[in-house]
């Protein structure tokens, strides 16, 4: 089957992607550096990741129904062209501080970038679809056929997007680093408006509208997604599970530190050494996926789970930084296999006039997950040990990768979209679960 990277279409997406997480990369630490030195204040930091990173949580699905609600064009393109102005006004706050401001933008800047990145990752597997189905349809193959290769070009699509993530993981912070330094915190925040600005142009014929389900209000299009979520118990369970095995490893933040310098006593070096190590292995675990397109995606979500979990568990075990750093590795690995399997899943369980509002309901996920692991970490720390805490914390992320290794044995249920006349509402256009058709993921 010929790569759905061929398209110009995708390639903008992936280029437009990596670009924003670099000019993102860049903002969060320079923000971050900023906040501590006008405060001094480490609670003044959590405020502002509270703020920029858990409280989107809530509000990015009303977004990114409201946005694909709209009837007018370049709606994702304007979400970027937000973030330019809302991180332009960070910039000139750090000017004349003033904390509740920024952590007013902040949150403001977080919404807008969760909901851009629901719309853009529904967005990149619409135009895989879209193009193979093209092709099938040229070559007169049967609907069966066509799905197939639609769904491989999904994963091929999301293997792309997800190796664009790790290596910026890898990257970014380095070069936010450099630019802080070099040129401080205002001039790195503005090369962040300059990414933004790049991105809305790259995805200005991009439009996340939905013409069957123009008219719904917000409610009614939120409505419909939770009627979905409840109508198909695979998926329910899956996010559910997700959402345990997040939280957990989303708590491994805080306690980080405490064991760089503590437990191994390697300091500001042995810290950085270990986060690259890890992000070294993201981009290892998102080749690894690129190449296992044959693999059953519940298969590789499963392992891609263990892997984290092994990697907390051996964080606990490790007597040296060495050892720790192999342990590292494993759960960059694992991360990269884990997250683009996640979302692979929950598209093929979504029919394609959801696809943005499940893509914006995972993003909320992971905030949530963040806004509760994070003190979830500090007081495992505070409680017990670092070593004691990442053993919690692998323990209850393997318990997790249990779950999903017995749910995707299961028979998966995804969503197949009626093929109804556009005038229905969108909420008379799921199909109810006993029609549902029925295939495996794993």
């Amino acid at each position: 089957m010929p790569s759905p990277l061929k398209s110009s279409r995708l390639r903008r997406i992936l280029a437009a992607y990596t670009v924003n997480r670099l000019g993102t990369w860049v903002g969060l630490v320079a923000l971050l550096l900023a906040v501590f030195d006008h405060t001094h204040s480490a609670i003044s930091v959590a405020a502002f990741m509270f703020a920029a990173q858990a409280l989107p949580a809530f509000l990015v699905p009303a977004v990114v129904a409201r946005v694909e609600a709209s009837a007018r064009r370049r709606e994702l393109s304007a979400l970027y062209v937000f973030e330019a102005i809302t991180t332009a006004g960070l910039a000139v706050l750090l000017w004349h501080f003033w904390l509740p401001a920024v952590l007013l933008l902040a949150a403001l800047d977080g919404t807008a970038a969760l909901a851009a990145s629901a719309l853009l990752r529904a967005e990149l597997a619409k135009a895989a679809r879209d193009q193979i189905e093209a092709q099938a349809a040229e070559e007169a193959r049967p609907s069966e056929s066509r799905e197939d290769r639609a769904q491989e070009a999904e994963r091929k699509a999301n293997a792309a997007l997800n190796v664009a993530f790790s290596a910026t993981f890898v990257l970014g912070p380095s070069l936010a680093g450099v630019v802080v330094a070099a040129a401080g915190a205002p001039a790195a925040l503005f090369i962040d408006v300059g990414s933004f600005l790049i991105c809305g142009a790259l995805l200005i014929d991009l439009h996340p509208y939905v013409e069957e389900a123009g008219g719904d209000s917000v409610r009614a299009r939120l409505r419909a997604a939770w009627r979905h979520i409840n109508e198909a118990p695979s998926l329910r369970a899956l996010l559910l599970v997700e959402v345990v095995a997040i939280t957990f490893a989303e708590s491994a933040g805080p306690i980080q530190v405490a064991y760089s310098q503590i437990t191994l006593h390697a300091g500001d070096r042995g810290y950085g050494l270990l986060l690259g190590t890890w992000g070294a292995g993201a981009v290892l675990g998102s080749l690894v996926f690129a190449r296992s397109l044959s693999r059953p995606l519940g298969a590789l979500l499963s392992a891609g789970t263990v892997a984290v979990g092994l990697a907390y568990v051996g964080f606990a075990a490790s007597p040296s930084l060495v050892l720790a750093c192999i342990a590292a590795l494993i759960g960059g690995i694992g991360n990269g296999v884990e997250l683009p399997s996640l979302t692979s899943i929950v598209q093929r369980l979504t029919p394609p006039h959801l696809q943005g509002r499940m893509m914006g309901a995972v993003e909320s996920m992971t905030a949530l997950s963040l806004a509760i692991g994070l003190p979830l970490g500090g007081a495992l720390v505070a409680l017990s040990s670092p070593r004691v805490a990442f053993l919690v914390v692998g323990l209850g992320v393997m318990a997790a990768a249990v779950a999903l290794l017995s749910l995707s044995r299961k028979r998966l249920e995804p969503a197949v979209e009626d093929h109804l006349p556009s005038s229905l509402p969108e909420s008379d256009m799921l199909a109810p679960e006993s029609t549902t058709a029925q295939t495996r993921v794993s």
